[in-house]
């Protein structure tokens, strides 16, 4: 089997990932030269009975919760489908900001639905990859023959924009399948424009590969363009490993700034910031700006970075700080459900049969099927499992439990639900959704 891009965008219920649902998923296999593989994918996911949405998403989106209902397949079907035909071996799952939205609400419904939350994004040679932070590079760095948008006056690497301002088709933004065919056309165009740059951040995409020129055992400047920077250079800096930070990460400095200015600055943000090796995060060597004045685009030079790391060398307090700062950071939340201890912690791989039993066995196994799970999410995640996708499977007292449940969730949603639907604007919409929760009720 070849190795394979799949395109793909979601439309969602609300903006959180481990609360919120997916109500659209479209996408394209290409090669890896972006020529398109087989028939777009484009499929409605039925919303929950659990879940209110966010008005607002659905003003913006116009999927209604009844249109899923009507039209689309049940969160378990969803997930069958997608790990058995969509994210196969050596295929690469990307998108635009994939990486820190689209993403996340993948794992959040595989983990509802007795999936391994992670395996879809790395085993059996499977990757993933953000074209947002790919652009971002380039328009730093490479942004000849590329039309840059602005907004209000200022740069902006919106999809939406990016394609107006170059001529490529994107009729209807925030519909997933039409994004998708906007990112590939993004994606087309870098690569034709400036293939080199496009060659290496996706050949540096893994924690593997990123871990090359952003460590602590050999410490050395970089280049790092992310959201979190300004966008007075678009997002671009040269940043340097310090300390250690959770879950095996990294906090990097912004060598943009004399740390002296700051020391008594209560204030680092965004000076040091975490890179997360799993996020694609796009970084390059120093060489990269010896190019096509690399420096200048990003308003820096080489003596500011030596200064600027002496600076920070001769304040080892500077880094402690900031090391016993990260360390002395509040935990998550204790989360109120199951579905939202996702991050909680890893399966053992006695659960791991049991899961996938759970997900292997129809209404009529799950009716008698009790499993003695030893991670403590497992019993009530498996109720509510059968409760969103097999109700009939449900006895009388685990339907009792499950109604409870649920009441006591809308309840919860309620207030954001009834504040937001006020302000949308679209009466086909408002009625709709006061309709969807009468029907709730």
């Amino acid at each position: 089997m070849n190795e394979s891009f799949f395109f793909y965008d979601l439309e969602t219920s609300g903006l959180k990932a481990r609360e919120d649902r997916i109500m659209q998923f479209a996408g394209q296999r290409t090669t890896l030269d972006l020529e398109p593989i087989g028939e777009p994918i484009n499929i409605l996911v039925k919303i929950t009975d659990d879940a209110l949405p966010s008005p607002q998403a659905i003003n913006v989106t116009g999927i209604t919760p009844q249109q899923t209902l009507r039209d689309g397949i049940s969160e378990a079907e969803f997930c069958k489908y997608i790990t058995e035909e969509i994210f196969t071996p050596k295929t690469c799952a990307l998108g635009f900001n994939t990486v820190r939205f689209d993403d996340e609400f993948m794992r959040a419904i595989l983990w509802r639905n007795f999936y391994d939350p992670y395996e879809w994004e790395w085993k059996d040679g499977r990757s993933r990859w953000d074209i947002l932070d790919v652009v971002r590079m380039t328009r730093a760095l490479r942004p000849e023959g590329i039309n840059w948008p602005e907004k209000d006056g200022k740069p902006s690497n919106r999809l939406e924009l990016l394609t107006a301002e170059n001529g490529l088709s994107h009729e209807h933004a925030h519909d997933a399948l039409s994004d998708v065919y906007a990112t590939i056309a993004v994606a087309k165009m870098i690569k034709n424009k400036q293939p080199d740059l496009f060659k290496f951040l996706f050949e540096t995409r893994s924690k593997k590969d990123v871990a090359k020129y952003v460590n602590l055992e050999n410490p050395v400047p970089f280049v790092y363009a992310s959201g979190r920077y300004s966008n007075e250079f678009n997002k671009t800096t040269v940043a340097f490993p310090i300390a250690p930070s959770r879950n095996g990460n990294v906090l990097v400095y912004d060598l943009r700034y004399n740390p002296e200015d700051i020391l008594n600055n209560e204030s680092f943000y965004p000076v040091v910031k975490e890179l997360c090796y799993n996020k694609c995060p796009a970084v390059a060597p120093l060489s990269v700006l010896e190019k096509n004045d690399g420096w200048e685009k990003i308003g820096l030079t080489p003596d500011i970075i030596k200064n600027n790391l002496q600076i920070l060398s001769n304040h080892p307090d500077f880094i402690e700080q900031r090391r016993s700062e990260n360390e002395e950071a509040p935990k998550w939340p204790e989360s109120p459900e199951p579905e939202q201890a996702i991050y909680d912690g890893f399966l053992n791989d006695r659960d791991r049969v049991k899961v996938e039993a759970v997900r292997n066995a129809d209404k009529n196994k799950l009716a008698d099927f009790h499993p003695e799970f030893d991670d403590v999410r497992l019993p009530e995640l498996l109720l509510h499992y059968k409760g969103r996708n097999f109700p009939e499977s449900l006895s009388e007292s685990e339907a009792e439990k499950w109604e409870s449940y649920r009441h006591a969730r809308l309840e919860r949603l309620l207030p954001r639900f009834l504040a937001e639907l006020d302000s949308v604007q679209d009466d086909f919409v408002k009625e709709e959704l006061r309709l969807y929760l009468e029907s709730l009720a």
